[in-house]
C-alpha cells in the first residue's frame, strides 16, 4: 500500500483549545474554489488519498481534509464533545487558514457534519456533498428502511471501552478495525487494504487517550441528534451520492431524506452502481467527476 497520509495541525479556540488535524495536498490558491473533506468514523485524512492524487480534481479546486474531534491528529482539552462542536471547529479551521467560503463533502458521519456547517454558517458554505449518510438520529425509522442498527452494533464497543481504570496498553482491537473495513469497503476488500486500515486505526487509537477518544467518537455516533426539522433551513445546493452496495445507510432512506432539503437551491440524489459505504475510496472516478461538475456549476453562485 501507498504511504499513509499524515495530517498537520492548526490551533483553534474551540472548547478551550483544540489542535485540529488537517491535510492540504497543495498550497491554498484563493483563485480556486475550496472543497473541505470530512472523514468517516475512526478513519482519518487518509480516507481521501485517491482524491489528492487526481490532478484534474486538484487543478479545479483546493482540497482541505479536516479530521473530526476524536479522529486522526485532532486533539482537544475537553473530554466531551458533539458533532456540533466538530462543525464549529471546521469553520474555525477555515478562518485560521484564511478560507472565506467552501464546499463541504463528508462520508457517513462526515455527511451530517456538512449539514451542520451549512446550518451554523450559511454565508460560508457554497454547497454540501453528503456521501453514504443519513440526516436522522439512529432511529427505528431508518432501521425499517434497511439501514444498520447502530444501537445494537455500536453499544458493545462503547461498553467495552468504558472503564474508570487507566489503560496504557490499550490498542484498538483487530475485530473493531475489521468491522469498520467490512462495513466501509466490503468484506471482500483486498487484504492489503484491510491491513492498511488496521494499521491506521490501531496506531491512532492506543493508550488511555486513544481509548477515551474512540469511546467518545462511538458515543457521538450512536447518540447524536437528528437533523430532519433543520434541513429546511439549508439553502445551499446539495449533491447526495450513495452507493448501491452501502450496508450502513440505505438508498431508501436517502430517497426520503433528500426531499427534506425543501429550501435548497438544488437538491439531487445520485446513485452510484456497486458503490460501498466509503464511496470516495471505492468509486473515486464517479465521485471526482461529480465533484468537478457540481463545484464548477455552483462556485460563487450561492453566496
Amino acid at each position: 500500500m501507498a504511504e499513509i497520509t499524515i495530517s498537520k495541525t492548526v490551533r483553534v479556540p474551540l472548547l478551550g483549545g483544540t489542535d485540529a488535524g488537517y491535510h492540504m495536498p497543495y498550497p491554498y490558491d484563493p483563485s480556486k474554489p475550496t472543497l473541505i473533506l470530512v472523514n468517516a468514523f475512526v478513519t482519518s485524512v487518509e480516507l481521501y488519498a485517491r482524491q489528492y492524487k487526481n490532478k484534474q480534481l486538484t487543478d479545479a479546486m483546493n482540497l482541505l481534509a479536516i479530521e473530526l474531534l476524536g479522529h486522526g491528529n485532532t486533539r482537544t482539552v475537553s473530554p466531551s464533545w458533539t458533532y456540533w462542536h466538530t462543525a464549529e471547529m471546521n469553520l474555525q479551521v477555515m478562518e485560521a487558514l484564511g478560507i472565506k467560503k467552501a464546499f463541504v463533502l463528508g462520508t457517513s458521519q462526515g455527511g451530517w457534519i456538512t449539514a451542520r456547517m451549512a446550518l451554523l454558517a450559511p454565508e460560508k458554505i457554497e454547497g454540501i456533498i453528503p456521501l453514504g449518510t443519513s440526516m436522522d438520529y439512529e432511529s427505528e425509522r431508518t432501521v425499517k428502511l434497511g439501514c444498520w442498527d447502530c444501537i445494537r452494533d455500536v453499544t458493545p464497543t462503547i461498553d467495552a471501552f468504558t472503564t474508570t481504570e487507566n489503560t496504557p496498553d490499550f490498542e484498538a482491537p483487530t475485530a473493531f478495525c475489521d468491522f469498520l473495513v467490512d462495513i466501509g469497503l466490503g468484506k471482500d476488500v483486498d487484504p492489503a487494504v484491510r491491513e492498511h486500515w488496521r494499521k491506521i486505526i490501531k496506531s491512532n487509537y492506543r493508550g488511555n487517550d486513544g481509548r477515551l477518544r474512540a469511546r467518545m467518537a462511538a458515543i457521538n455516533l450512536r447518540d447524536r441528534d437528528g437533523l430532519h426539522a433543520r434541513l429546511f433551513d439549508i439553502t445551499c445546493p446539495v449533491l447526495w451520492l450513495h452507493g448501491t452496495n452501502d450496508v450502513v445507510y440505505s438508498i431508501a432512506n436517502a430517497q426520503e431524506e433528500i426531499k427534506l432539503f425543501k429550501n435548497s437551491k438544488s437538491a439531487e440524489l445520485v446513485i452510484v452502481k456497486d458503490g460501498t459505504h466509503f464511496l470516495s475510496a471505492d468509486k473515486p472516478e464517479a465521485v471526482d467527476n461529480a465533484l468537478i461538475s457540481f463545484v464548477g456549476k455552483w462556485a460563487n453562485k450561492h453566496i
